[in-house]
């Protein structure tokens, strides 16, 4: 694929994607150190794919981390003025960026790379129009109990949903990236050899205004679809959309359930029309994957991080690829790991 030409050749290069809850799952106590060595076990199978040869970008998520400084405004809301969750997201992307950049250079390191690593905090584009503006639904931040959700309503204008059970949440929009703001950066960057930690958490939203300034606002980007546009715009020759399973599954939950080892476009968008891939969980995964593999031609791969090496080798994993281009079919295990597909992956 063409790619911008440093230093005389062109390079390969790879944009990866995993959930937040990759350096903070709810079965630890989420103490730095646990966070840390989380990263340095996720340095492991990002540095494989710079040792075989690809320019890196790596996308991560932030819901939890994110969820934790809103409780701890809240928490200090009487002694500290609280933040808007635009300065959250990029608090988060500084410190997510800071261990994942600590860990892949150590690791690249330890293997005889030489490489800078490099963070950078990250603005996204989103349209003010986008319709869900007007309709939040994506649920952030702490529980209240119905008084207090009250009380957030009238005063800071907050939409607050119940769960059942389990209280109330702020919830915000999820629009869909339009622009990475500093997208030539992260091409210089990565172009140029630096493995680059960028669009955090989706990035931080921003919209346009009439005076032509960028501001930020309450809202919440997927990951997966900010990935996307940025191995679009980097025009990836690999995008790797990182899971809790090691493969995309049909009919799960059903006698039929079989894994997918690879799709066409054409028959991801039939699947996920179909609802084969729930909206909480593999659906924006596979929607991104389209996105990128439609737009630029390149191949998008679905896998968890334990089967990632083999998933490159094609040995493992979902592939998406063009529909010009030959599916290799296999039966796949039925009935294998049904359950797993259909784990919600919350708060990435």
């Amino acid at each position: 694929m063409a790619q911008q030409v440093v230093f005389g050749f062109v390079p390969k290069v790879a944009v990866v994607a995993f959930g937040g809850r990759a350096l903070l799952p709810p079965e630890t106590d989420g103490t730095q150190e646990e966070q840390q060595a989380l990263a340095r076990e996720s340095a492991v199978w990002l540095v494989d794919l710079v040792m075989k040869g690809y320019e890196l970008a790596v996308v991560h998520g932030n819901g939890p981390q994110v969820g934790n400084v809103l409780a701890q405004v809240e928490q200090m809301v009487l002694q500290i003025p609280p933040v808007t969750l635009d300065v959250a997201v990029a608090e988060t992307q500084g410190a997510i960026g800071y261990l994942l950049q600590a860990a892949i250079r150590n690791e690249l390191a330890r293997r005889g790379a030489v490489r800078e690593v490099v963070t950078l905090v990250s603005e996204v584009e989103v349209d003010p129009d986008d319709p869900a503006f007007r309709s939040p639904s994506k649920a952030v931040g702490p529980y209240f109990n119905r008084f207090r959700a009250r009380i957030l309503t009238e005063e800071r204008g907050w939409t607050m949903k119940e769960e059942a059970g389990r209280g109330f949440r702020k919830v915000v929009p999820s629009p869909r990236p339009r622009r990475i703001v500093n997208v030539d950066t992260v091409r210089r960057l990565v172009c140029g050899g630096t493995v680059t930690i960028a669009a955090g958490g989706g990035g931080i939203p921003v919209v346009r205004r009439s005076d032509g300034d960028l501001v930020g606002v309450e809202a919440f980007i997927d990951k997966d679809h900010a990935a996307s546009l940025l191995a679009i715009e980097l025009k990836a020759d690999l995008f790797v959309v990182l899971t809790g399973v090691p493969r995309v599954m049909r009919g799960f939950g059903t006698r039929r359930a079989s894994e997918i080892p690879e799709m066409r476009v054409a028959e991801a968008k039939r699947l996920l029309k179909e609802g084969e891939f729930p909206p909480g969980s593999m659906g924006p995964k596979v929607d991104a994957a389209i996105r990128f593999v439609e737009a630029s031609g390149g191949t998008a791969l679905i896998t968890d991080p334990a089967h990632l090496r083999s998933a490159l080798a094609g040995e493992h994993g979902t592939v998406v690829r063009p529909d010009a281009a030959p599916v290799r079919r296999a039966a796949g295990k039925k009935g294998a790991r049904r359950k797993t597909q259909g784990r919600r992956e919350s708060g990435e």
